[in-house]
C-alpha cells in the first residue's frame, strides 16, 4: 500500500464526513490518516516516514514563526516573531569566525643557515640598511686598523633657527666653542646679531683635527648678513679673519598706476601691485573717502610701495608709501606715510573727512548729561562737568580722538584719571577707572584703549565719567565732533612736502629696470689682437 493510497483513501474519508454533515478541519484529516495507517497494518517503515514527515510539514505551516514586525506590534504573533529574529541572530554570532592566524607546517625545516641564505637573496629596504646580498669574508691579507682615517675638510650648510643664537647655532654645526665665539664676536661688530633673521643659511667648511676628540678648526665661513651685505670669515694662520661684500642694491621706490575699472583690487593686481599693497592702500583710501561711493571706474589709483632689489636678482617689498587717486587729471586723495608710527598723511586736503557725531568711548549708555544735577554722594546741586556712560566693571576705554597723555593718575574724586591733548586747545578727560592703561606723555590714536571702566574716587558704581575741554573750560562732550584728520608738524611740514615731491617723480616701472650693465656700455674689442693689446702697456703696444 503506497502514500498515493493512502492519500486517495484520506480524500474518500473526508468527502464522506462532510457529506454527513461532519467536521472538516484538519484534525480529520489526522484522524483519517491514522484510521488509514490501522488498517494498513504491517504498512512499509517508509510509508511511515513519509506520513510522520507529512505531520510535520503541516504542523510547521500552520505556525507563523516570521511575522511582520510592523504589525501587531506587542501581541503574541509580533512576540514570536522577535524571539525568531533573537535566536536566528544569537546563532548567527555563536558561529561567528575566529580570525586569528592558523599557523601551518612548513614544507622543510628552516635552520639558521638556511635562513642566512634566504636572506641574502631579498631585496631589503634602505629602512633597515639595504644589508642583503652575499659579502666576501676577509682573507690574511685584511689587517685591522687601529683608526678610521677621515676626510679633511668637510663643507656643509647650516640654519639659524627660531629662538637660537648664532654661537649656539655653529657650536650645534661641530665648530668649536673658541672659533665659534670668535666669529659671534667678529659678526657681531659690523652686524647686531639680534637683526641676523631666522632661516639665515651659513656655509661652513671645518678643517683637520688637531688630535682624537677635538673639534674640527673653521676654514672658512660665508653667509647673508643683511640685505645688502656679505660677511666671509677665513682662517688666516692662527686666527680668523672678516671680509664684508658689499652687495649693490637699488632702493628706487615701485610705482604702479591703472585705472580703477570694474574692480579697484583687480585691477591693481593687473597691474602688477603686491596683495599686501593694496590691502594697505584700500584701507588708507577707505579713511578719507568711501570706497564703495567715492570711487568711480574712471578713476586712476597711484600706488607707491617700498622696493628694493639687489644685483643678485633678490627683490623685497615693504611697506606702502604713498596712496593716491586721480579723476580727471586731479588728485582726489594724496596720502603720504610719515612718521615713526607710519600713519597717513592726507596731502590734497580735498578727501572728505569722516567725522564722529556724539563719540562714546566706551560701550554703554548714558546716564548722567552735562548739567546742574544733584550729586548722589555730596547730597546737594552742584554743576555736572561731564556725561556719564554706564558700563560693565572692566570694559574698555577708548581715547576719543589722537593726541598726547598730560595726565595720568590718581585725581581725587575723579579716582583713576586720564587727560589727553589733541590740539587746538581741545581736550579730553576719563575718570574713575579702575586701570590705566596709558602713561603720562606717550602719544595714544583715536581708539586706543586708555583704560577699563571701575568705581573709583567718588562713585556709586561702575561707569565712565567723560569730560571736554576748549582752552581750559569745561564744555560739553556731546557738542563736540572729533574729525578724523591727521596734521603734519609744522616743523616737518617742509621735509614732508619734499618727500611728497620726491614720490611723485617717480616714473612708474622705474624700479622694475635691470641692474646689470647694458651691453652698449660693455664695449669689447672688435679684432683678437686688439684684446692681446689690451693686456699690454703702452710702451709694450709701442714694442709690440
Amino acid at each position: 500500500m503506497g502514500p498515493d493510497f493512502l492519500f486517495k483513501e484520506h480524500d474518500q474519508s473526508r468527502c464522506a464526513v462532510e457529506a454527513a454533515g461532519g467536521p472538516s478541519d484538519g484534525a480529520t484529516l489526522l484522524s483519517d490518516a491514522h484510521s488509514g495507517a490501522a488498517k494498513a497494518g504491517a504498512a512499509p517503515r517508509g510509508s511511515r516516514f513519509q506520513l510522520w514527515r507529512t505531520r510535520i510539514e503541516a504542523h510547521c505551516g500552520a505556525l507563523d514563526l516570521a511575522p511582520d514586525l510592523a504589525e501587531e506590534i506587542g501581541s503574541r504573533r509580533w512576540f514570536r516573531g522577535l524571539g525568531t529574529m533573537l535566536g536566528l541572530g544569537i546563532a548567527a554570532v555563536s558561529f561567528w569566525p575566529d580570525f586569528t592566524s592558523v599557523e601551518a607546517a612548513t614544507a622543510m625545516r628552516i635552520d639558521d643557515t638556511t635562513r642566512e641564505e634566504f636572506r641574502s637573496q631579498m631585496i631589503m629596504p634602505l629602512a633597515f640598511g639595504a644589508d642583503s646580498g652575499r659579502r666576501m669574508g676577509p682573507t690574511a691579507a685584511v689587517l685591522p686598523l687601529s683608526s678610521v682615517p677621515e676626510r679633511p675638510t668637510i663643507s656643509f650648510t647650516a640654519t639659524l633657527g627660531q629662538g637660537d643664537s648664532f654661537g649656539r647655532m655653529l657650536q650645534r654645526a661641530g665648530v668649536g666653542a673658541g672659533d665659534a665665539a670668535q666669529v659671534a664676536e667678529l659678526v657681531s661688530a659690523v652686524v647686531p646679531l639680534g637683526d641676523i633673521g631666522t632661516g639665515t643659511k651659513v656655509d661652513l667648511t671645518l678643517g683637520r683635527r688637531q688630535g682624537a676628540g677635538e673639534a674640527r678648526p673653521l676654514d672658512e665661513l660665508t653667509f647673508r648678513a643683511r640685505f645688502d651685505l656679505d660677511l666671509a670669515i677665513a682662517r688666516r694662520g692662527a686666527g680668523l679673519v672678516l671680509e664684508q661684500r658689499p652687495i649693490a642694491v637699488d632702493a628706487t621706490p615701485l610705482r604702479i598706476t591703472g585705472v580703477v575699472g570694474s574692480s579697484l583690487y583687480r585691477s591693481a593686481r593687473a597691474a602688477g601691485a603686491p596683495p599686501k599693497a593694496i590691502q594697505q592702500y584700500l584701507q588708507a583710501i577707505d579713511r578719507h573717502l568711501s570706497v564703495d561711493g567715492d570711487v568711480a571706474a574712471s578713476d586712476r589709483f597711484d600706488i607707491i610701495v617700498d622696493y628694493r632689489r639687489s644685483a643678485r636678482g633678490e627683490n623685497a617689498v615693504g611697506e606702502l608709501l604713498y596712496a593716491g587717486l586721480e579723476r580727471g587729471g586731479r588728485p582726489r586723495a594724496q596720502l603720504l606715510r610719515w612718521g615713526k608710527e607710519g600713519q597717513f598723511f592726507e596731502a590734497s586736503g580735498i578727501g572728505r573727512q569722516k567725522a564722529a557725531t556724539q563719540f562714546a568711548p566706551v560701550a554703554g549708555r548714558i546716564t548722567s548729561t552735562f548739567g546742574m544735577r544733584r550729586h548722589p554722594i555730596l547730597g546737594y546741586k552742584r554743576m555736572h562737568g561731564g556725561v556719564d556712560f554706564g558700563a560693565r566693571w572692566g570694559t574698555p576705554i577708548h581715547a576719543a580722538s589722537s593726541g598726547v597723555v598730560s595726565y595720568a593718575g590718581r585725581h581725587g574724586g575723579h579716582g583713576n584719571f586720564v587727560r589727553l591733548e589733541h590740539g587746538g586747545g581741545l581736550g579730553t578727560g576719563y575718570a574713575h577707572m579702575s586701570r590705566i592703561a596709558v602713561s603720562p606723555g606717550t602719544r595714544v590714536q583715536a581708539g586706543q584703549v586708555i583704560g577699563y571702566v571701575g568705581s573709583t574716587g567718588l562713585s556709586t558704581g561702575p561707569h565712565l565719567h567723560f569730560e571736554a575741554y576748549r582752552n581750559g573750560q569745561k564744555i560739553n562732550p556731546l557738542s563736540l565732533r572729533f574729525a578724523a584728520r591727521a596734521t603734519v608738524d609744522k616743523q616737518e611740514l617742509a621735509a614732508f612736502k619734499a618727500r611728497l615731491a620726491e614720490l611723485k617723480a617717480v616714473a612708474p616701472g622705474a624700479a622694475l629696470v635691470s641692474l646689470a650693465p647694458s651691453h652698449a656700455a660693455v664695449q669689447e674689442p672688435a679684432r683678437e689682437i686688439d684684446r692681446v693689446d689690451d693686456g699690454l702697456s703702452p710702451a709694450e703696444q709701442r714694442n709690440h
